[in-house]
């Protein structure tokens, strides 16, 4: 700087003092923020990559009406995505998926019995190495979906036998049963476990309580809206938990036993995407799995987790599960059907009589997405239409015929 200049500053400065102050005062803040930025950059990308990943066209008024929508990324990750619907070890039709998420463990539901926990933890622990489940979802009170949290004298509960960190249950519920109430003690009792309900979530009114659960790099598990979560009705179905998975562009929906209404209301409530995997509404009953829902979730993927044919709750052969109704509705969308477990008559010579006594149809099943590509894997792989209690017990859909 020439010295006519650095005369010229110096004589500024004198005359106004305060002037310089605050270009001295704007100088430091600037280099302290730049500072700040370039430390902590790694904070500040980690923050938005949060953003980006919770993110649900929800947050705002979109095209789709502000539904709820599922999140979508552009990435699979390293990590896989796998659900397992699982035999529950007995005859009686019960609801029990383990998934694996990455490290993540999450258990829904936990029927059919008491005794049920045996099976469900005998396969889970083949992958849960830690004796902690990240998440544990109860869609609804009725007994096939609960049963097997509660311990009894001689067998623990899977809240006995795990840590369970964040349980997510129905918001409503007309349940006044022994079974119901041994589920909500048990599920306070859990040591340290955060408790939300699916309207909690959906509302994010609770601290921690979340829409949208992270799991991992391009992972998310949504919680769904549908208007029984706050509305009373008679059909204790109707309350269940609505989940959908997303794995990259991959979407999985589980609806617990969602009757009629409440798969219209889930459709009026969300922008639902066409999913790779639908596990059958209500164990694949008559009264579910309709086609306000299917026509458009388009599923690739069906499991219905039921004892096929089993007269435990009716004896009408068309209702039995997986009913005819529900192949006539599935058949137009896909073939690729599978079904835990299948009713087997046998003679017992204690009670000197036939008895149903379950035994696999597929077995536990496996749905793998890794990497954009989705699998089936079980003990059977043989699909409902091609088995032999399927040409006995039901009418083959045109759609399935060619």
């Amino acid at each position: 700087m020439k010295k006519s200049t650095k005369r010229k500053v110096v004589r500024t400065a004198k005359k106004h003092p305060g002037a310089v102050i605050a270009v001295v005062v704007i100088l430091v803040v600037i280099i302290a923020v730049g500072a700040l930025l370039y430390f902590k950059v790694d904070s500040v990308h980690n923050a938005v990559d949060d953003l980006v990943k919770r993110f649900t066209a929800s947050d705002v008024e979109n095209a789709s009406g502000g539904k709820t929508s599922a999140p979508t990324f552009t990435t699979y990750g390293e990590d896989d995505l796998s659900f397992h619907f699982l035999e529950l070890g007995n005859a009686y039709t019960g609801d029990s998926v383990y998934i694996k998420a990455g490290e993540i463990d999450i258990l829904i539901d936990a029927g059919s019995r008491q005794d049920s926990a045996e099976a469900i933890s005998a396969y889970v622990n083949q992958y849960c190495t830690d004796g902690k489940l990240e998440y544990v979802i109860a869609t609804h009170a009725h007994q096939d979906h609960i049963a097997g949290f509660v311990s009894t004298k001689n067998n623990p509960g899977i809240f006995e036998r795990y840590e369970c960190e964040t349980i997510i249950d129905f918001a409503l519920t007309n349940a006044e049963t022994a079974v119901y109430n041994n589920y909500v003690a048990a599920r306070d009792a859990e040591p340290g476990a955060k408790h939300y309900t699916a309207l909690e979530c959906y509302r994010e009114s609770k601290e921690g309580a979340q829409r949208v659960y992270s799991l991992g790099e391009g992972m998310s598990m949504t919680i769904l809206y549908q208007e029984f979560y706050e509305k009373k009705t008679s059909d204790e179905n109707d309350y269940s938990v609505c989940l959908l998975f997303t794995h990259g562009s991959k979407h999985y929906l589980f609806t617990g036993d969602l009757e009629k209404d409440g798969e219209a209301s889930l459709v009026k409530n969300n922008a639902l995407p066409e999913v790779e995997l639908f596990k059958a509404g209500h164990h694949g009953s008559y009264t579910a799995s309709t086609d306000t829902l299917l026509s458009v979730i388009r599923p690739k993927i069906v499991c219905v987790c039921c004892c096929a044919g089993s007269t435990e709750y009716t004896s009408n052969t068309a209702n039995t599960f997986p009913s005819q109704k529900f192949v006539d509705n599935v058949a137009p969308y896909t073939d690729c059907v599978y079904v835990t477990t299948v009713v087997s008559v046998v003679y017992d010579e204690k009670k000197g009589k036939d008895v149903e006594k379950g035994v696999s149809m597929n077995g536990n099943i496996t749905v793998l997405s890794s990497g954009g590509t989705v699998t089936v894997s079980c003990k059977n792989d043989t699909k409902l239409k091609d088995t032999e209690w399927f040409k006995a017990n039901r009418t083959c859909p045109a759609a399935w015929s060619s």
